[in-house]
């Protein structure tokens, strides 16, 4: 019994210290909505920031976010995740947030579907705080940003075990 209970108080320990640790965003979510996908149609087209745009590579088209943003896609159904870099517009009366192209589409599994409920996240904390200047804190559209200060960690004390018999 002794021993159980002693497990059960180092489990809930070592589970308290877990929880309290400060914890760095891996990403930022700025948008949540309908995501389509483009390819033939548009292949070897120019984009709007001048590039040709190529279907099996992993590109979007946005209404707002600045070009060469790289944005996490996440299917909202399934969980399934893609990088992509913004390198073209949407027009401005598009329902959808985000058009992908084949490739990002294919990784997200939404080609036979055609549409999905999807997120969208920054990679960085800094990316957030580069949008908050860039729309000067009035994000357009149903992009959600804001300013945030980078987190302190604290410094790890490293332990020195010296013993002494004087």
């Amino acid at each position: 019994m002794k021993k159980i209970s002693f497990l059960f108080l180092l489990f809930l320990i070592f589970g308290l210290c877990q929880g309290s640790r400060a914890q760095g965003a891996d990403s930022v979510q700025i948008q949540t909505g309908w995501a389509s996908f483009y390819g033939k149609r548009f292949h070897l087209r120019r984009t709007a920031n001048g590039e040709i745009f190529h279907m099996d590579s992993l590109t979007a088209a946005h209404k707002y976010l600045p070009f060469d943003t790289r944005v996490k896609v996440t299917r909202l159904d399934t969980g399934d995740t893609v990088w992509v870099r913004i390198n073209d517009r949407l027009p401005k009366s598009s329902l959808r947030i985000i058009d992908l192209s084949r490739r990002a589409a294919t990784e997200l599994d939404m080609r036979t579907v055609g549409i999905s409920r999807v997120k969208l996240e920054l990679e960085k904390i800094s990316e957030m705080n580069r949008l908050y200047e860039k729309f000067d804190g009035q994000a357009p559209g149903t992009i959600r940003i804001r300013r945030y200060e980078e987190a302190i960690l604290p410094k790890k004390r490293t332990i020195s075990w010296s013993w002494s018999i004087w």
